[in-house]
């Protein structure tokens, strides 16, 4: 057996041949090379057998069984081949080297054919073994062959036929396998997975995922058309953002650290990118060895040929190309499979952040939300974004330290001790880089803080912009749907604290961090040279072997090599900074304060009778806060049983939402039990209306049921409204619902809580918004004893004394706990209650029982609310109507709970009627003009020419040393070498100084201005846009322009333009290096340069339109975020949570489908760019070599001009990428100047058009035209005159700043009383203080420790309701105009607050002021000097109250009546 397997042959196991020039010796080839791979194959085929052997067999086509049969024929062929092979060897006795190889490979080829069958079977792909086992094992034959032809010529001469034949039968075998099982239509059946083409790395084989080829398709695709959406492939299931969700719950579950949590759920494909890196940086390192070697190859044919001896084999030197060719092709192999895992890792950790800061945010209590919304977007837009973008580039922490020791340990090979001249270099820079690094974390957090002010107060402004919107789909011109900040004329105080946190914050810290990071550049830019510099200088004066151009430039390809990983370095370290921050700001959220989980006890299933408790609180205690001093409900004792209906009245502020909370579990319970059985739906106070349809809106997730769904529609009054819609009840609506009244969301907002059939239904003052007579109607058909909820638990929290002879059972509440508890009757007759006071002091109860008064309709069961306050045509609704509804209310007692079904559109309004705008087609040249145009021409200008300066600067240096190579050979010594040495030393300082010029230009003069002048723009051309584009346009979409886009002018575009012109030009003199070097190569150029272009454009036509998709699809994430955080307290008492969890899931795949390919485009086009580059490396090396042979070439020059094109692949992967970034990036320029171009809204100032000190008098006079005072709308005929000035002729500041509102939806935003009540600072304290006592505030901000100065928190969401209306009232007060529009200014007050403010408005305060009130209850304007009764958008009274009242005919006497008040 020692003898069978010893090595036969004379030369030994080598591996070099001592014997031929240039070869290994045949035992190594025939042992451990050809053997080892042998071994290996047979060791995986053997396994991969045995697991494929489990797997179910598939179906496959005629056509791929004939594939399988000529597969298996080959490799039989070859297996029968090399057995014929082994028998001739062993019965000739041939003297082969090593005769287990030729046993080994009859095994390996005998498991082959069964390999193949099984993987054709039962998988979808090529075998990767067989792929890449036959071109290794056929160049491995290549080099066997050589050697033994050229050995043992005629002994071997049928021993290598018979191999050949193999190699052929192998190489058969592999083209087949490449196509694989599913190649055919029949195989592959266009299957479309959510909506979406079949991913093809499902079927793509090991060589199509190398090199991307499964893009081909769709770029093919994209050259040809647009791509959509549907174009997109899938993902594969275990990207899927649900997936990668709960990974990433699992983690932080286990471990506190959101870093480690990070790693364990995404860190896999992380650490083995870690080691492709390294194996490429190894790789990356190795060419200027081969550079050396091929260096020494020319010196060594020169100084042969000069001298007369033997010249070496020309076969070394081309091996020398072949290998550099093949070494860099490998190199981007791998290098863009290390890509591609960091960017889909930086996908997955976005992804998998983005669906955690949701899950998160849907279980915030009030003390975790201190957060404002603005700021929890900034976390998903800003902070995931950024910790993807260090998943991008953060293993160069790890390989730029590999990279500097590899470098080094090769320069000391080269250079020797000298080498670590330059070691010592970088250690005195490395406190530097320290410095820099803290001083720029600093900076970024001060900046992130910045950036979370203004996306706050931005978010505040688009809330108040957008709460009252006035639908262009209606004819009415109700002021209740008009947008607060327009109507108080309140713009330029918005933009001013806007533009104050921008401009003197935001882009002043902008301007320091672009310094810093522009030194920082330049420093590390300039390191290398330095390093190059001093162990040159060094080297020349201690070495005594002369610095000739096989040491100098593979030694400068190093420090080329060198100077990639201390470029990155300030990058990469400015990215961990910012992640560092990210994580800091994320772990923090993620820690923040979760609702208390034991607040109450909670049984959903669980079967109830009439009678049985549905909520049973005992001696509870409740606080919003977890610290606060006292708590906010105190002794609350409360029990409501299945069937009853229970009343929750109360003043202003004293706990009646507040107990509803508590029943939800949004509060914190700090003492006392709480129980609640069955489920529970919720209609708030702030009605909460989704960006869908209003069926989607009423449904919310649960199935629809026609029949119910119909009653749900006529109990609650919606069919009119319905009926006015050209899509009826389809309609989509606009974000929080903006295109509907306040009364009709009040109602889709009831018809939602009425359609659950929960078993306790939740109703905050839900009546307040509607007329009385269609509040009556909804109280008898939906809510009240004879409606369809009669059988459920309800608690009405209610201002109105109208229906509370109908409750079961009544509350008090004053101070946070229940006054008094019981029957309307216990009451009511009990002298000293508060009951008995609120109606003694505000009239009785109408007589009227649980029926429904008699009202009038159009045409329908349900009373006309085309205008909340409009009473409409005569026609009485008929007994026989009345009946049908009575029929249909008998059924009640069958309506079981609704069942729920995830059926939340994935596409809301934002990709229906208002769909994103989105440009097609290149970025248009205009956009490119109007960035540079904002950055400063003449800057940009001076910019590129100190980056061609720079480089030029580069080359004269490389050419000093050029010179200095060859002065050396000449000489044999390093003599004269000062003045080399000077001029390279001040070229590079040229070139340091002349980097640092362009980095501060860019970053400093350019990107500040360009952010200055777009921010500033858009800021402005919002701010004046008409009322119709806040209507169509979601909220997350204006705020992702300013915080993504913006981000990315900000700090983003700058740096990719940057290095876009910096690599251009460094190409460029690539070029131009080895063109005038050797001219040959010019002939090579228009070819490569064509195939270059050729295949940028292909690649450019389909990269921006997935970019456009990627942003586009961005969008409805962060929509449906800030819609979620807006209706958290609904989404939590339906107990939706799940349900809109897998909403936003579905949207964050939908946004990686457009992102996955985008990334993999980029690595598709680099792949083949590289390519040419390693093409060039090689036409250099053989036009050398040619050169070398014919005529005799300058080493110092080959070296030269091999050094210059070494770098070009890394300079055209860099090309292509900082090219395709800056066009992906510059689409949110695009994106933002569609925003400045928005049509704006009339004139805010017209000079000379308004009379000193207008209006005087107040005095309103209409002309054939009811329409919005404000000109929300331009009339279409007629106008409006105030004090005899036409108001279509002013300025609409003019007019908005003449004219108080007061807003029956109270708007309020972030920042202090003060803030709120006077945004303006146009008044003084003792004002405010007398507008806040005559709003009845006065004791309520005293009680507060800040005073004026207390912090409102977004949305007012740390008032009441009443007591944000009042602050609103407040508003008017202090402004002192001379007309007061009163919208439903007081429905979300108690009536003794009312009946107070009502004494103000009809005091002496307001004697000279013109007054137009809007309102629901008549009461408050029965002492108003004339009342307008509308119907459709037309006049149909106009008298006194008292002269209306005496028309018992009229429609105004009908309303008064329903009201009690007649």
């Amino acid at each position: 057996m020692a003898t069978f397997a010893r090595c036969r042959s004379s030369e030994g196991w080598g591996p070099v041949s001592p014997i031929r020039d240039f070869d290994l010796t045949p035992c190594f080839e025939e042992g451990p090379l050809l053997s080892s791979l042998l071994i290996v194959t047979i060791l995986i085929a053997g396994s991969v057998c045995w697991e494929l052997n489990g797997v179910e067999k598939r179906h496959r086509s005629r056509k791929s069984l004939w594939i399988l049969r000529a597969k298996v024929a080959c490799l039989s062929l070859a297996c029968a081949t090399s057995c014929a092979n082994l028998v001739f060897v062993l019965v000739t006795k041939r003297p082969v080297a090593f005769v287990p190889y030729y046993v080994l490979e009859v095994v390996a080829l005998f498991i082959t054919p069964f390999l193949t069958w099984l993987n054709h079977y039962r998988t979808r792909t090529s075998s990767t073994l067989l792929l890449l086992f036959w071109p290794t094992y056929v160049l491995a034959l290549l080099v066997w062959g050589r050697t033994a032809l050229t050995s043992a010529p005629s002994s071997l001469l049928v021993v290598t036929i018979l191999k050949g034949v193999v190699a052929v039968l192998g190489l058969a075998a592999f083209f087949l396998e490449c196509l694989g099982s599913e190649f055919s239509p029949e195989n592959r059946p266009e299957s479309h997975v959510k909506d979406h083409v079949e991913s093809p790395l499902l079927t793509a084989n090991i060589f199509s995922v190398w090199t991307f080829s499964w893009m081909s398709d769709l770029m093919t695709k994209g050259a040809k058309q647009y791509i959509t959406e549907k174009d997109l492939p899938s993902l594969v299931p275990q990207d899927e953002a649900a997936n990668l969700g709960r990974k990433l719950q699992r983690a932080l579950s286990k471990h506190s650290s959101l870093w480690t949590a990070l790693f364990l759920a995404y860190g896999g494909p992380y650490a083995f990118a870690a080691f492709l890196k390294i194996v490429q940086d190894c790789l990356a390192f190795l060419q200027p060895q081969l550079l050396r070697w091929l260096l020494a190859y020319i010196s060594e044919y020169q100084s042969a040929r000069y001298s007369g001896g033997a010249t070496p084999s020309p076969f070394e030197g081309f091996a020398i190309a072949v290998i550099m060719f093949i070494a860099s092709c490998v190199q981007t192999v791998i290098l863009h499979q290390y890509f591609q895992h960091c960017f889909e890792t930086g996908m997955r950790v976005r992804a998998g952040l983005v669906t955690v800061i949701y899950q998160k945010a849907l279980v915030l209590s009030s003390d975790g939300r201190e957060s404002a919304s603005g700021d929890i977007v900034n976390l998903m837009s800003v902070d995931a974004t950024r910790l993807q973008d260090l998943c991008t580039y953060g293993l160069i922490s790890i390989s730029g330290p590999f990279q500097i020791l590899l470098a080094f340990i090769s320069l000391y090979d080269i250079l020797g001790w000298p080498a670590f001249v330059g070691v010592a270099v970088m250690i005195v820079s490395i406190p530097l880089n320290t410095v820099i690094a803290r001083m720029l974390k600093n900076m970024q957090e001060a900046q992130m803080k910045n950036r979370d002010k203004r996306t706050r107060l931005m978010s505040d402004l688009l809330a108040n912009i957008r709460r009252y919107g006035f639908s262009s789909s209606r004819v009415d011109a109700d002021v209740e749907n008009m947008h607060s900040i327009k109507l108080y004329a309140w713009e330029n105080a918005f933009m001013r604290w806007i533009l104050q946190v921008r401009n003197e914050q935001e882009l002043k810290m902008l301007r320091k961090i672009g310094i810093v990071t522009s030194l920082n550049t330049a420093l590390w830019s300039g390191i290398p040279l330095v390093v190059a510099f001093s162990s040159f200088a060094v080297a020349s004066v201690v070495s005594t072997k002369p610095l000739t151009a096989d040491i100098i430039f593979p030694a400068i390809s190093l420090f080329m090599l060198l100077q990639f990983p201390l470029n990155m370095f300030s990058m990469v370290t400015s990215n961990i900074i910012e992640a560092l921050v990210s994580v800091k700001r994320l772990s923090a959220f993620l820690a923040a304060d979760e609702l208390q989980p034991d607040a109450r006890e909670l049984n959903e299933d669980v079967k109830l009778d009439i009678g049985d408790e549905v909520v049973s609180i005992q001696h509870g205690e409740f606080a919003w806060t977890k610290d606060a001093v006292s708590p906010t409900l105190d002794d609350i004792n409360l029990t409501v049983r299945k069937g009853e209906l229970v009343g929750v009245l109360g003043r202003v502020g004293a706990g009646k939402s507040s107990l509803l909370s508590a029943i939800i579990g949004e509060m914190r319970r700090m003492d006392g039990v709480v129980k609640v059985s069955g489920t529970i739906s919720y209609a708030p106070q702030n009605p909460w209306i989704m960006s869908a349809t209003i069926r989607d809106n009423i449904l919310f997730s649960h199935a629809y049921d026609e029949a119910f769904y119909n009653l749900v529609l006529d109990a609650c009054a919606l069919r009119p409204d319905l009926a006015l819609l050209a899509d009826g009840d389809l309609t989509e609506v606009g974000e929080k619902g903006i295109t509907l009244s306040g009364g009709q969301r009040a109602r889709v907002a009831l018809a939602r809580a009425v359609y659950a059939r929960a078993d306790l239904i939740l109703l905050d003052d839900v009546l307040a918004a509607l007329d009385s007579h269609v509040a009556r109607h909804v109280f008898d058909h939906a809510i009240g004893p004879s409606g369809i909820l009669a059988t459920k638990a309800r608690i009405v929290v209610t201002n109105s004394i109208h229906f509370l002879k109908q409750f079961d059972q009544i509350a008090y509440i004053r101070r946070g706990a229940i006054l008094e508890c019981g029957s309307y009757q216990e009451l009511v007759n009990n002298n000293k209650t508060e009951l008995h006071k609120l109606i003694k002091g505000h009239g009785t109860l109408p007589t009227s029982s649980g029926i429904s008064t008699p009202f009038t309709a159009v045409n329908s069961t349900t009373p006309s609310s085309e205008s909340e306050t409009t009473m409409v045509s005569s026609q009485v609704l008929t007994e026989e109507k009345l009946e049908s509804l009575d029929k249909k209310l008998v059924r009640r007692r069958s309506y079981g709970k609704a069942r729920l079904v995830n059926s939340l559109p994935m596409h809301t309004v934002s990709d229906g009627p208002t769909k994103e705008h989105i440009e097609q087609g290149r970025v248009k040249r205009d956009v490119y003009k109007q960035y540079i145009e904002a950055a400063s021409k003449a800057g940009f200008a001076t910019f590129v020419v100190a980056c061609i300066a720079q480089q030029i600067a580069m080359l004269a240096g490389n050419n000093t040393l050029r010179a200095w190579g060859e002065h050396n050979r000449e000489v044999g010594s390093n003599a004269g070498a000062f003045r080399y040495l000077l001029n390279y030393g001040l070229f590079s300082l040229s070139s340091t100084i002349l980097g640092a010029i362009a980095a501060v230009l860019i970053w400093v003069l350019c990107s500040i201005r360009s952010a200055k002048h777009l921010h500033d723009s858009m800021l402005y051309a919002v701010m004046r846009a008409p009322l119709s584009f806040f209507e169509l346009t979601p909220t997350g979409r204006v705020l992702n322009l300013f915080s993504r886009d913006t981000y990315v002018i900000d700090q983003i575009l700058a740096r990719v333009v940057q290095n876009s012109v910096r690599t251009l030009c460094a190409t460029a003199i690539i070029i131009v290096v080895i063109g005038y070097s050797f001219p040959l190569f010019l002939i090579a150029v228009p070819p490569l340069a064509w195939f270059y272009l050729r295949v940028m454009v292909y690649y450019l036509a389909t990269s921006r339109e997935l970019k456009r998709l990627d942003a586009v699809s961005r969008s409805p994430i962060f929509a449906w975020f800030s819609e979620s955080l807006n209706g958290l307290s609904t989404i939590r008492a339906f107990h939706q949570e799940s349900i809109f969890i897998a909403n936003n899931e579905r949207r964050v795949d939908r946004n990686q489908v457009c992102y996955l390919p985008s990334i993999a485009a980029n690595r598709w086009l680099a792949v083949r760019l590289e390519f040419v580059g390693s093409t060039i490396i090689f036409l250099a090396a053989i036009f050398a070599l040619v050169a070398l042979i014919k005529t005799g070439v300058d080493a110092a020059l080959v070296g030269f001009v091999l050094s210059y094109a070494l770098n070009t692949t890394g300079s055209l992967n860099w090309l292509v990428r900082s090219a395709s970034e800056v066009e992906q990036n510059i689409v949110s320029v695009e994106r933002i100047l569609h925003y400045i171009q928005l049509p704006s809204e009339a004139p805010a100032e017209v000079p000379g058009a308004v009379p000193v000190g207008w209006p005087s008098k107040g005095e309103i006079e209409f002309r054939h035209l009811l329409v919005a005072l404000f000109r929300i709308i331009e009339p279409a005929a007629g106008t409006i005159y105030i004090d005899g000035v036409d108001i279509t002729k002013i300025g609409l500041h003019d007019l908005r700043s003449a004219i108080s509102i007061v807003p029956q939806t109270p708007d309020l935003f972030e920042g202090s009383i003060r803030d709120n009540i006077d945004p303006t600072g146009a008044h003084d304290d003792s004002d405010i203080w007398t507008a806040l006592e005559q709003a009845r505030l006065k004791d309520f901000i005293t009680s507060l420790p800040e005073g004026l100065d207390a912090p409102v928190r977004e949305g007012g969401s740390s008032m009441s309701s009443g007591q944000r209306q009042l602050l609103c009232f407040a508003r008017a007060l202090l402004r002192k105009s001379k007309i007061l529009v009163l919208d439903e200014a007081t429905s979300a007050v108690d009536l003794e607050t009312d009946r107070a403010v009502q004494e103000i408005i009809h005091g002496p305060l307001f004697k000279d002021v013109t007054m137009l009130t809007i309102a629901h209850r008549i009461n408050t304007i029965l002492e108003s000097d004339r009342v307008l009764v509308l119907d459709a958008g037309r006049v149909i009274e106009f008298e006194s109250p008292q002269a209306l009242l005496a028309k018992q005919h009229s429609a105004f006497y009908s309303l008064a009546s329903e009201a009690g008040l007649a």
